[in-house]
């Protein structure tokens, strides 16, 4: 069953090759498709074209198939299209001639679209639970181990003291920083995008600002020619708000496999989530945060990809579009996944205690004998070159010592209720009991 089909034939490679991966990957689009359907369907029935009769019928069939989805009992049949075309399909069998009414004043573009912006939002609010739960986890932990320090690097050379409350609520600021990118994409898109058709509008009397409240959406994708231009775009968009939340969390990643090294030694990992060696028996390999490095690192290479399936588009749909699915719905399983693995092991990960005192930082507190010079008014320069010339000739002594920092975001003083403030007030900004109510609301509250 083809929704354009016209009563002739195609060659079979062109059916498969021009299907692609459709048929597998719309499963994934089925219940938002089903949400998609109940709002239209009744705006039909609100102007008209829809009797009473065909749409408690067509809408009960939609639970129905909703249903199906949610027990992981639907399935695209075997010649079958797409999920557009199955559910179709099964309004019909379901409802008789009434299913076919299901299609009017729509297209498989602005459907599809539909879809993708239903399925992005919900994968959005996962994604941000899961950031919440690492944030949460993050400030615990600095809190946790705010006096217990490590060295800090530049240029992969000792540089200053740290600790493991700099380092733990280093990223969970970057965080709540990266909620700001994530916010920007949802933001386009929770807009509507139905009745644009195939991107020309109908002469169907069409509700769209019925529909757009029926979805929760904050607004219209008003002009029907660029409704379908955000196609390609929201998905860029969106997998840069991904990748902004990727980058943080495989920096991290990064962090924690040189810290689990023999030769820094900073942090143990649970033997439970490390691997062996087939042939080395002392061995207890960091694997799950260099996949976690590895896939965060394939997140930020996506939004490339998608911009080059899409660059040099003329306004109008193409079917170059059919290939952003195979980049964008995977993409949130990928990071949702390894921000749940993330915080699975860092709650567990043991810190080490007295790092500092082995030998090979011995001048790792070389600055703040250089500060003390200056707080005893000596320039600064000249406090410099005197520890400098110390450390040159080896007549500088290391002495371990308590570490004074109390500015804002220093050492002895992290700000920690100041970054979860600023979380906390990214997170609010998001609607998800408004988005969540509406579909609710569609599926009769059930």
């Amino acid at each position: 069953m083809k929704l354009w089909d016209k009563g002739y034939d195609i060659d079979g490679f062109t059916e498969s090759f021009t299907i692609g991966k459709d048929r597998e990957l719309d499963v994934m689009l089925a219940g938002v498709d089903v949400i998609g359907s109940l709002a239209h369907l009744k705006m039909l029935h609100a102007v008209g074209l829809v009797n009473e009769e065909e749409y408690k019928s067509l809408q009960r069939a939609l639970v129905d198939v909703h249903g199906m989805v949610e027990r992981g009992e639907f399935v695209i049949e075997e010649g079958i299209e797409d999920v557009h075309s199955q559910i179709e399909l099964l309004l019909v069998r379901k409802c008789g001639d009434a299913g076919k009414k299901i299609h009017t004043g729509r297209s498989r573009n602005d459907q599809v679209l539909l879809d993708l912006k239903l399925f992005a939002r919900e994968a959005i609010f996962e994604t941000l639970e899961y950031v919440e739960r690492l944030f949460g986890l993050l400030i615990r932990r600095a809190e946790e181990d705010k006096d217990v320090l490590i060295p800090g690097y530049t240029h992969l050379q000792v540089a200053m003291p740290s600790s493991f409350g700099l380092w733990f609520s280093a990223y969970a600021e970057s965080l709540a920083d990266d909620l700001l990118a994530l916010k920007a994409a949802y933001d386009m898109v929770n807009t509507n995008p139905l009745g644009s058709g195939a991107g020309y509008g109908s002469s169907i009397a069409l509700n769209r600002q019925m529909t757009t409240d029926l979805l929760g959406f904050a607004g219209l994708a008003y002009n029907v020619v660029y409704a379908q231009m955000q196609r390609g775009k929201m998905e860029k968009n969106v997998l840069f708000g991904l990748a902004a939340v990727a980058t943080t969390l495989g920096r991290l990643a990064a962090d924690v496999c040189l810290f689990a090294c023999g030769n820094f030694g900073f942090v143990l990992l649970p033997d439970k989530y490390t691997t062996g060696s087939s042939i080395m028996p002392h061995k207890k390999n960091p694997d799950i945060f260099e996949l976690i490095r590895a896939k965060c690192n394939h997140l930020q290479s996506l939004p490339m990809q998608m911009a080059m399936i899409c660059t040099n588009l003329t306004s109008g749909y193409f079917r170059d579009m059919q290939l952003t699915k195979e980049l964008f719905l995977p993409a949130f399983r990928e990071l949702n996944d390894s921000l749940f693995m993330a915080h699975l092991v860092l709650q567990e990960m043991e810190v080490k205690q007295d790092v500092l005192r082995d030998p090979r930082y011995a001048y790792i507190f070389s600055v703040e004998d250089v500060n003390e010079r200056v707080m005893a008014g000596i320039p600064f320069r000249e406090a410099y070159r005197d520890i400098g010339m110390q450390i040159q000739e080896g007549r500088y002594r290391d002495r371990h010592r308590e570490i004074h920092h109390t500015h804002e975001g220093s050492m002895g003083n992290l700000c920690l209720a100041e970054i979860r403030d600023k979380f906390e007030q990214r997170v609010a900004a998001w609607d998800i009991a408004t988005v969540r109510e509406a579909v609710k609301d569609l599926l009769g509250n059930r």
